[in-house]
């Protein structure tokens, strides 16, 4: 544990430089495709929707049945 070395972070260096950093970075990003970011999200609207259909389905169930039990 000893080996270990903490150090302070710089917080006064340049905000250009950091911005300088940021954009080499995400110059190494592999960015999706316009195909698979429209079936990305086309999966995640059908996901959404069906979910939502399950949930909704099961709330209309319980909702019967608790009217039912409460209704004796």
């Amino acid at each position: 544990m000893r080996d270990i070395q903490f150090t302070k972070p710089n917080f006064g260096e340049s905000p250009a430089k950091f911005f300088i950093e940021v954009r080499d970075e995400l110059k190494k990003v592999t960015w999706p495709t316009k195909p698979a970011v429209i079936k990305m999200t086309a999966i995640v609207i059908g996901v959404t929707v069906g979910v939502s259909a399950y949930l909704g389905g099961l709330d209309f169930i319980f909702a019967k049945i608790f009217e039912i039990i409460l209704q004796r």
